[in-house]
């Protein structure tokens, strides 16, 4: 690790960024000693044809040039590729942090020769990344899509449904019985979009449509604020441009509009 490398560092559940951030580029470049020779650096891919790691940190070493940044925050500011970098090495941070020790025997775990995969050297037992997958569905009934809001949401920001699968579920299981459960809305003819890894903290979002099949809008307290119909034409605000719900959103308008 002596040789030059973007750094994706993260301190406080932030990440060390560049100050200069034109063009995208927000990663730090250098060689390990420049940023303090962090411990357990993992490679998390390439960065503009230059390896990249990732690391905790506990504090930052004196001297460094940069700020510190929310990972959300940045998602808004670089390129696609940033994103998927950025999310992988926040996933894999998690993942070697959460994984020290043994989860049967409690014996303290190491990183497996050649893989992401922390090995127990007393039992055995290896602990891959975590992927938690969840679906997402965008409901239309004619001009009309189905958003909601849930009290974590910035103020204002209405979106898709969403939720985790349940061990034993189907996808399309999931996306039943999520839109039930949380509006009391039947649904029918899902149809596939795309996926997304989101590393808040581990997710694959998996994004449908589907039409209207039945019922009257009731929002489970606990998980949604707010739920109507809207016009494509008079929609409220929604999320930013980088995440799935709105990649979704701006699909089915553009193919309905």
């Amino acid at each position: 690790m002596n040789e030059l490398s973007y750094w994706l560092l993260r301190c406080e559940n932030q990440l060390l960024t560049t100050i200069d951030k034109t063009g995208g580029n927000i990663f730090p470049s250098g060689r390990a000693s420049d940023f303090g020779n962090p411990r357990d650096a993992l490679l998390v891919g390439e960065w503009q044809g230059i390896r990249c790691y990732a690391a905790e940190l506990e504090k930052l070493p004196e001297n460094i040039s940069g700020e510190l940044m929310p990972v959300r925050s940045l998602f808004s500011l670089v390129s696609a590729e940033a994103v998927s970098l950025t999310g992988r090495a926040i996933q894999l941070l998690d993942w070697q942090k959460n994984h020290r020790y043994c989860g049967k025997c409690g014996t303290p775990t190491a990183i497996k020769a050649g893989q992401f995969a922390m090995l127990c050297p007393a039992c055995s037992l290896v602990a891959y990344p975590r992927i938690s997958p969840a679906v997402m569905v965008l409901i239309s009934r004619r001009d009309e899509l189905l958003l909601a809001r849930s009290p974590r949401f910035r103020p204002g920001i209405y979106s898709a449904l969403a939720g985790f699968v349940e061990a034993g579920e189907t996808l399309e299981q999931c996306a039943s019985r999520e839109v039930l459960e949380e509006v009391g809305i039947a649904i029918t003819n899902l149809r596939y979009f795309r996926s997304q890894s989101w590393p808040f903290p581990n997710s694959l979002m998996v994004a449908f449509f589907a039409d209207y099949a039945g019922g009257i809008i009731k929002p489970d307290p606990s998980e949604i604020e707010d739920a109507n119909w809207f016009s494509r034409s008079a929609l409220p605000a929604l999320p930013e441009p980088v995440s799935l719900a709105r990649q979704l959103i701006d699909a089915a308008c553009r193919q309905q509009c």
